[in-house]
């Protein structure tokens, strides 16, 4: 049985928030917090209240023991890109891209 939590439109990019979540995968879930916790990113934090969660619905919704349960996968996928524009020099305009994540944490028990 596993339990998820999934947390859409966040305002990070994909490729900063997947070396966060390289960091915990396969952990048990309270040294997986503890991690984060201490990790100086701004994914680190995001990615805490996520897990957090995930580790209520387990308790919550799936009576699962959290003292057993693990980071089974943390996923984070591309969301859509908020296109914007800079002016440049000389009456040009550049394109800003501010990118989204999706980002997914399953647990699972042991």
């Amino acid at each position: 049985m596993e339990a998820k939590a999934t947390l859409k439109y966040v305002r990070i990019s994909p490729r900063k928030a997947r070396l966060v979540a390289r960091n915990v995968k396969n952990l048990p879930v309270e040294e997986a917090l503890n991690v984060l916790k201490f990790t100086p990113k701004k994914a680190a934090r995001i990615i805490y209240k996520v897990m957090y969660s995930a580790l209520a619905n387990a308790e919550h919704n799936y009576s699962m023991d959290i003292d057993r349960l693990y980071v089974k996968n943390v996923v984070v996928n591309e969301g859509p890109t908020w296109k914007r524009i800079r002016p440049r020099a000389m009456g040009r305009a550049t394109r800003i891209l501010k990118r989204t994540s999706h980002i997914t944490v399953i647990l699972d028990e042991e």
